[in-house]
C-alpha cells in the first residue's frame, strides 16, 4: 500500500470527524446534551449513528480476516451481529426507552431499587467496553503499521487522543454527528473498491477459492515475514529465500521446505511459486482465531458464537446508550427497524472481500496478519495509481471504523465512571473520566495486541450475553426479578464469562475442551445467568421492590399513559 495515499485518506477522515464533531459541540450547552442528547434524535439520524458506532474494527477488518483464516464458517458473524437487533427489537428496544434512564446501571437502580445491583452493573459495563475497546485499538496499530511501519502500539495511541478530545469536548451530541457521517463513510469505503475488486477479478477469468482444504497461491507470491514464526507444511514446497530459515542464514537461496514443522526469523523473504500450498502459523506464533480448528469442537464454538451474538447486542454500553437519545420508545423501535437494514447492507460486502482475500492475499495466514486482508486487496487485485486511491479510501474508510466505535464506547464507559465513580460534579468529572475509559485498554493492548479483533469483540459479546441479557429480559418482563436474584445472575453468569474470557485474553489453555469452553463460554454463561437470576428471585419474593408495578407500568405503557 502506497503509504503517501493511505496517510492521506486518513487524515481525511481524521480531519472530517474533527470538523463534524465540532457541529455537534456547537449545540452541546446541558449535561443531558452531554449523556444523551436531551433525548430529541429522530430515528433516522439515530439509526444512523447507531450503526455507525456498532460497525467496528470487527466489522471492517476482522470478519473478512475472519473468512479468510476459516472459511464460510465464520459467515456466523455477520449474521449475528445483525440478528442481534431483532432480538433487541422484539424485547428491548422501547421499555429501555421508556424507563428514563442514562445507563445500563441507571436502568438496574430505577428497577430494582438497589444501589448495590447498580455498583455490580457498573462493573461489567467498564469490563464489557474495554473488553469491546482492545480490538479498536489493534484494528488501529494495524492499519497504521501498513500505512506506515510504526510500531502497532502508536496507531492506538493516536486513536486514544482524537476520541478523549472529541468525547471530552461535545460529548454525546457531538458524537451524534461523528458517528452517523462515518457510518456513509464506512460504506461507502467498501462499495466502491468492491466494484474495481470484482471487475478485476472477473478479467482474471473468475477463479472460485477453495474452502474445504488449505489455501494456496493463486500467483507466484513474495512474502515478507516480519516477526519470527513457526509453521507447520503439509507437502514439499520449493521457495527462494533471503534471510533464515530453521537456524541456516540464506541470500536468494532456492530450496524445498520439506513435511513438517520449519522456523522462519524476523525479516525473510519467500516467494513461493503459483499452486503451492500456504505453509500455516502454530498457535502460539501467530495470530490464530480462537475458533478451533474444524473437528475440535468445532460446532460448540458455532453454538458459542451464535449465543453471544443474538444475545449480547441488548448490553453492548455503546448501543444501548444510544436508545436513550430517541424521544420515546416508538421512536426507539423506528431506530432499531432501520439499523437492521443498514447493518444488512454492510454486511453483504464482507463475503466478497473475504472470498477475494482467500484467492489473493493467502499469505495473510503465513504472517498472522489476516485482519489486513481488506487493506491489502486493491494493490492485490488493481495496483498502480488506481490501486493507491482505493487503498487509500479503505484506509480511511478503516479509521472511520476503529474512530466511531471507541468514541460510542469512551463515551458509555465514561459516564459510568463518571456517576459511579467519581463524585458527582458535573460535566467536569464527566470529563475527567473519559481519560481512563480509554487510557486503560490503550495501555492493555500493549500486552494483547495479538489477538484477531473479531475474536476480541465476540469475548466482549459473551459477557454481554451472560450479564445483562437476563437483567434486560428478566428486569422488563417478569415483575418477580429481586435485587438478590439479579446480584446473583451477574456475578455467576457475567462473572463467569468475564473471568473465561480474561483467562483466554492472557494466555490460558490452548487447545482441548479447557479453551473451547473459556474461549466460547456463552453456552454455558448465559444459561448460568438466567437460572441463578430465577432461582434466587423465587428465593427471596419478599425482595420485590415496593415500586415493581409502577416501574413496569412506566416500562410498557406508551409515554402519555404511563
Amino acid at each position: 500500500m502506497n503509504q503517501t495515499y493511505g496517510i492521506a485518506g486518513v487524515s481525511a477522515v481524521v480531519l472530517a470527524t474533527a470538523l463534524v464533531g465540532a457541529l455537534g459541540l456547537r449545540i452541546s450547552r446541558t449535561t443531558s446534551d452531554f449523556y444523551v442528547a436531551s433525548r430529541t434524535v429522530a430515528p433516522r439520524l439515530n439509526a444512523f449513528a447507531v450503526s455507525g458506532e456498532y460497525l467496528s474494527a470487527a466489522s471492517f477488518l476482522g470478519i473478512a480476516g475472519l473468512l479468510l483464516a476459516q472459511g464460510v464458517d465464520m459467515l456466523w458473524f455477520p449474521i449475528g451481529y445483525t440478528a442481534g437487533f431483532l432480538v433487541l427489537l422484539a424485547f428491548v428496544a422501547a421499555p429501555l426507552r421508556r424507563s428514563g434512564a442514562y445507563t445500563l446501571p441507571d436502568f438496574a437502580e430505577a428497577r430494582l431499587e438497589s444501589r448495590a445491583v447498580r455498583r455490580i452493573a457498573g462493573v461489567l459495563v467498564v469490563g464489557v467496553g474495554w473488553l469491546y475497546l482492545l480490538p479498536q485499538l489493534r484494528g488501529a496499530g494495524l492499519t497504521l503499521r501498513l500505512l506506515t511501519g510504526a510500531p502497532g502500539w502508536l496507531g492506538g495511541l493516536v486513536v486514544a487522543v482524537v476520541v478523549t478530545a472529541a468525547v471530552a469536548a461535545g460529548g454525546m451530541r457531538s458524537i451524534t454527528f461523528v458517528q452517523a457521517f462515518q457510518y456513509w463513510l464506512k460504506l461507502t469505503a467498501l462499495l466502491v473498491p468492491v466494484v474495481f475488486l470484482l471487475a478485476a477479478w472477473h478479467a482474471d477469468r473468475a477463479p472460485l477459492p477453495a474452502w474445504d482444504e488449505r489455501p494456496v497461491f493463486h500467483r507466484s507470491t513474495e512474502v515478507r515475514v516480519d516477526r519470527p514464526v513457526n509453521v507447520t507444511v503439509e507437502e514439499p514446497v520449493r521457495v527462494t529465500a533471503t534471510g533464515s530459515i530453521d537456524g541456516h542464514p540464506l541470500r536468494g537461496a532456492a530450496l524445498t521446505l520439506t513435511e513438517g514443522r520449519h522456523h522462519i526469523g524476523a525479516h525473510t523473504d519467500l516467494r513461493f511459486p503459483q499452486g503451492a500450498q500456504v505453509p500455516l502459523p502454530d498457535r502460539e506464533t501467530g495470530s490464530a482465531p480462537l475458533a478451533p480448528r474444524r473437528g475440535e469442537h468445532g460446532l460448540y464454538a458455532t453454538y458459542g458464537l451464535i449465543l453471544a451474538t443474538f444475545l449480547g447486542t441488548m448490553g453492548l454500553p455503546h448501543v444501548v446508550v444510544r436508545f436513550y437519545t430517541n424521544p420515546d420508545g416508538r421512536a426507539a423501535r423506528r431506530t432499531t427497524v432501520i439499523v437492521l437494514g443498514l447493518l444488512g447492507a454492510f454486511y453483504l460486502l464482507m463475503p466478497l472481500y473475504g472470498s477475494l482475500a482467500r484467492l489473493y492475499a493467502p499469505d495473510l495466514l503465513l504472517t498472522g496478519d489476516t485482519d489486513a486482508a481488506v487493506l491489502m486487496l486493491p494493490q492485490r487485485l488493481i495496483g498502480g495509481v488506481g490501486g493507491d486511491l482505493l487503498g487509500a479510501l479503505v484506509a480511511g474508510g478503516a479509521c472511520a471504523a476503529f474512530l466511531s466505535t471507541a468514541s460510542g464506547l469512551t463515551m458509555s464507559v465514561a459516564g459510568v465512571l463518571a456517576q459511579d465513580v467519581l463524585p458527582a460534579l458535573g460535566l467536569r468529572h464527566f470529563r475527567l473520566a473519559v481519560v481512563p475509559a480509554i487510557a486503560v485498554p490503550t495501555a492493555a493492548g500493549t500486552v494483547v495486541g495479538g489477538l484477531p479483533v473479531a475474536d476480541a469483540v465476540g469475548l466482549a459479546f459473551a459477557v454481554s450475553a451472560s450479564s445483562f441479557c437476563p437483567l434486560l429480559i428478566l428486569g422488563i418482563w417478569w415483575r418477580g426479578l429481586t435485587p438478590p436474584g439479579a446480584i446473583a445472575g451477574l456475578l455467576l453468569g457475567g462473572g463467569s464469562a468475564l473471568t473465561a474470557v480474561t483467562t483466554t485474553i492472557t494466555g490460558g489453555p490452548s487447545s482441548g475442551w479447557p479453551h473451547t469452553l473459556l474461549a466460547w463460554p456463552a453456552v454455558w454463561s448465559v444459561p448460568v445467568g438466567f437460572t441463578a437470576m430465577i432461582l434466587v428471585s423465587l428465593a427471596t419474593r419478599h425482595r420485590v421492590p415496593p415500586g415493581t408495578t409502577a416501574t413496569m407500568a412506566r416500562l410498557h405503557l406508551p409515554e402519555g399513559r404511563a
